[in-house]
């Protein structure tokens, strides 16, 4: 089970409980060996090893899985939900279950919605609160034109990249910043190469734990039952360890001597961020889909 974030991360976390779980179900006969820190590449690398066969199960973020499943974009437009309350429910519910089935048929299956959180930004160079501190900075983004239209639109230079790239660039001043959830950030370090950190929670960024069907479909009708009960089992751990860091993360960074900006003009963003981004996902999909997910509860 691949992943491209430390054994210690909310990744890791899940892969834990996956495999305790999974274990137990199948009283030993399937044992989960952790492949953590990008070992087996990239996220892109991963969803690809997935389809062939050289992967047999994967934690990767929504964002690269929409270059290969380009419905689940719709995740990558900013200021979409409201919190984690409303990001869960959505998940959890029959949007989520139907965005799932979407992956299926990709060479992949999906076994479940699982976390990363609210993405907020970090840079090496001066405290951000409002659109026009991005001018001039050269943001990591990932692999994603929403994410690129996104950053641009807000003012700052998006450069795309890997994860397992984005520390050298950092050190060697290829990008400024970077954008990610706490759960990222606190277990990346990145206070090592980061002096600011700002709050703007300008995307949910859920993961999603997948299978290769080369492994799924050779399963049994009960031994799918035991895979799907054990992604329930990691992302109720992964969850709780983001939560945990919702709450801890931003002391943790204050401690590592990094400069917080909470009051931060979301609105500006947000006002900024949907100009560029939003027809990029309503031109081929329509608006019903953002509507649904805004109304609900």
């Amino acid at each position: 089970m691949a992943h491209t974030l430390s054994s210690t991360s909310h990744y890791g976390l899940g892969v834990k409980a996956f495999a305790e779980k999974l274990n137990e179900l199948s009283n030993g006969k399937y044992q989960v060996t952790e492949a953590p820190a990008g070992q087996l590449g990239g996220e892109r690398d991963l969803i690809e090893g997935l389809q062939i066969g050289s992967v047999d199960l994967a934690i990767v973020a929504s964002a690269p899985l929409a270059n290969f499943v380009p419905e689940i974009s719709i995740f990558d437009l900013p200021f979409l939900f409201k919190d984690y309350e409303h990001a869960r429910t959505v998940l959890d519910g029959e949007i989520g279950d139907e965005l799932l089935k979407k992956v299926d048929g990709n060479g992949l299956h999906a076994l479940a919605w699982s976390e990363n959180g609210f993405r907020n930004l970090t840079n090496s160079k001066h405290a951000v609160s409002e659109p026009a501190d991005l001018v001039g900075l050269k943001i990591r983004t990932m692999e994603n034109r929403l994410q690129m239209a996104a950053f641009a639109g807000m003012g700052a230079s998006p450069t795309p990249m890997a994860f397992n790239e984005l520390i050298p660039a950092l050190q060697q001043g290829v990008v400024d910043g970077q954008e990610n959830p706490l759960t990222v950030i606190t277990s990346s370090r990145m206070w090592e190469v980061q002096k600011y950190f700002s709050a703007t929670r300008h995307v949910y960024s859920p993961a999603i734990i997948l299978a290769s069907p080369s492994l799924y479909d050779g399963l049994s009708d009960e031994e799918k039952h035991w895979f799907r009960e054990a992604a329930q089992a990691s992302v109720a751990a992964t969850r709780a360890e983001v939560t945990r860091l919702e709450a801890a993360g931003v002391e943790m960074l204050k401690t590592h001597g990094m400069t917080v900006t909470t009051n931060i003009d979301r609105a500006a963003f947000a006002k900024a961020a949907e100009a560029a981004s939003y027809e990029l996902y309503t031109d081929p999909f329509g608006t019903e889909l953002i509507d649904q997910i805004k109304a609900a509860e």
